[in-house]
């Protein structure tokens, strides 16, 4: 392909070329034209030479025809010109270079015709009698001495040929010379004013390709100028643009991918056109796997893949639950929702995937909750209301019995009481209700309280309450509640510890940097221990290891829930080890210094 620069040098040159090739013809014809009168123009003035100084005799005479045509020969020698005396009836009596007799009657002949008076006439054709072109003069001439006719004189233009043949070479050669140089010049006209046009062609390609950096640099105030100036604008809109586009674009993919839902949707022709992070995982699959791909290659999740399908057949908005399982189960809302443009096009479906699992469990654990509260609540209300019902009915006379149900109607009454108190104070702890009221806590002070309170307990069966507890060691956090979150640890432990067993609180420090460190508070037993198969729900509400233990204890089964919460308003993590038969260690890790927010 010719490019803008050598297609406008070839258009420069051919005009160039055309116009010195039409200059060039012309100074031709002007020169042969020119040269060609100015022969014209001797040859008259020779036949008026001719007409003052020739010896005329009438034509009419017995020798007149080879005088003159002596006299012919005699002036061709001296004139270098063919001449011809002609009657005035056209009849040749004289010729130069042919005998008179065999020679046509000229009176027809176009430089006859044309000298009539005082005027030469003259005309150039080829002559068949000596196979040249010629060049013909002719006048009339009339003399005193008898002879009126006409003197023609005629010369060959071969001359006049070779003369113009140099000038061609002559001017060609000056042509070719000044072509090249219209050549050499068009070219550089052609570059400089396709230079600029090169230029913005080269930027608006690497626009095209995506650098829209590139900028015209050109200091012209003319149309190029004005249009490099317009590529600038325009690249600088575009970039501004991509970048709203690409902002709006991470934005989108920054939402979607953090969404807590799952995304997918399948565009009219059936072909997945978008997953989130959430549907990957739900779906257990990356997307380039089914990006661009049917959606029956969701076959694996074969649920899903039946609801996609119920939804694009449907193509209205859809809502149903499914249990899962994969490989645990799961339960899953997918919603579909039909997308259709303004003009009602149907563009496909979108569908959402919400992992509801632990939704439906809280729901179930809350109905359990209503049901345990109900049953723990019925049985001591039970007691005091038949003991109740007994003493007024006036059954009992023996002072003693009637003292001991009055004991067992205070001791129920006592656990309605805290059972009331625990439902209430996990309620608020739940609800993020209860105000932390941070300050530095001297740890070893704390235990050494809490083991004042709780010796009783352990030497009545006769446990052994022991510590590791560096002595300076402080942390910040809630005083009371932490007393809170220890009490129940240890009454747990000696409530199942047997009698002579131990109960051990163990603190250290973890962590290397400041804002790292944390402390971990081990509190471990040597108890009955906690089957595998109950530590993963120890800390749900009214959940028992052993049933009959805890009541006879008088432990209202919200103990290690309440734990468990204070602990995370804390921002501390709890766990537990246990093996039956040899004992429980719980472990709490709280951090040294607490972020805590503006809640005290």
């Amino acid at each position: 392909m010719k490019t803008f620069r050598t297609r406008l040098t070839i258009i420069l040159m051919s005009l160039v070329g055309i116009s010195m090739l039409a200059a060039g013809l012309t100074m031709a014809q002007l020169f042969k034209d020119s040269h060609i009168r100015a022969l014209e123009e001797n040859m008259a003035r020779e036949i008026n030479l001719l007409e003052s100084t020739f010896p005329f005799i009438s034509p009419d005479g017995d020798n007149a025809v080879e005088f003159y045509t002596a006299k012919a020969r005699e002036l061709d020698n001296l004139t270098d010109s063919r001449i011809t005396f002609i009657n005035l009836d056209g009849t040749v009596i004289g010729d130069s270079e042919m005998r008179p007799e065999d020679m046509d009657n000229h009176r027809k002949r176009e430089e006859i015709q044309s000298a009539s008076g005082a005027s030469v006439g003259s005309a150039i054709r080829h002559s068949e009698t000596i196979g040249q072109d010629m060049l013909y003069v002719a006048r009339h001439v009339k003399s005193d001495t008898g002879f009126d006719g006409y003197i023609r004189l005629s010369m060959s233009l071969e001359a006049v040929g070779k003369e113009l043949n140099k000038g061609w070479y002559l001017m060609a050669g000056g042509l070719l010379l000044l072509f090249l140089a219209a050549a050499v010049v068009s070219y550089r006209v052609a570059a400089g004013l396709t230079r600029p046009l090169e230029h913005i062609t080269k930027v608006a390609n690497r626009i095209s390709g995506l650098d829209y950096d590139a900028r015209v640099n050109l200091n012209r105030k003319d149309e190029i100028g004005q249009l490099g100036q317009t590529i600038n604008g325009m690249a600088d809109s575009l970039q501004q643009q991509l970048k709203v586009i690409h902002d709006n674009e991470d934005l989108m993919q920054s939402v979607l991918a953090n969404m807590t839902g799952g995304i997918l949707m399948v565009d009219c022709f059936g072909r997945v056109a978008l997953i989130n992070r959430e549907a990957e995982r739900i779906l257990h699959l990356r997307g380039e796997q089914i990006l661009g791909k049917p959606y029956q290659d969701l076959k694996r999740n074969y649920e899903f893949m039946k609801f996609v399908e119920e939804g694009i057949t449907a193509k209205e908005l859809i809502t149903e639950e499914r249990n899962v399982y994969d490989p645990e189960e799961l339960i899953l809302q997918f919603d579909g929702v039909p997308m259709f443009e303004d003009d009602g096009s149907y563009r496909g479906m979108l569908f959402l995937l919400q992992d509801v699992t632990d939704i439906r469990r809280l729901e179930v654990m809350r109905s359990e909750f209503v049901a345990n509260v109900s049953h723990e609540l019925k049985t001591p209300i039970a007691a005091v209301k038949g003991f109740a019902e007994t003493l007024l009915a006036g059954g009992v006379k023996d002072e003693e019995t009637e003292r001991s149900f009055l004991q067992i109607i205070h001791d129920e009454g006592e656990r309605l009481n805290r059972l009331i108190g625990d439902i209430l104070e996990l309620s608020k702890i739940e609800s993020k209700r209860v105000p932390l009221e941070y300050a530095p806590v001297h740890l070893k002070e704390l235990f050494d309280s809490i083991f004042e309170m709780l010796q009783p307990a352990a030497t009545k069966k006769s446990i052994v309450m022991l510590q590791n507890i560096p002595e300076h060691l402080f942390i910040e956090g809630d005083e009371d509640r932490l007393k809170q979150i220890f009490m129940n640890l240890l009454s747990n432990a000696i409530s199942y510890t047997l009698e002579g067993g131990k109960v051990r609180v163990d603190v250290e420090v973890l962590g290397e940097a400041e804002e790292e460190e944390k402390v971990r508070v081990t509190v471990s037993d040597t108890g009955i221990g906690i089957p595998k198969k109950d530590l993963p729900r120890i800390f749900e509400r009214f959940y028992r290891v052993d049933k009959a233990r805890s009541r006879s204890s008088g432990g209202t089964g919200l103990g290690l829930s309440i734990v468990k919460h204070l602990s995370e308003l804390h921002r501390g993590t709890l766990r537990v080890e246990s093996k039956v038969g040899e004992g429980s260690s719980f472990i709490l890790e709280l951090p040294f210094m607490q972020q805590h927010e503006d809640e005290h």
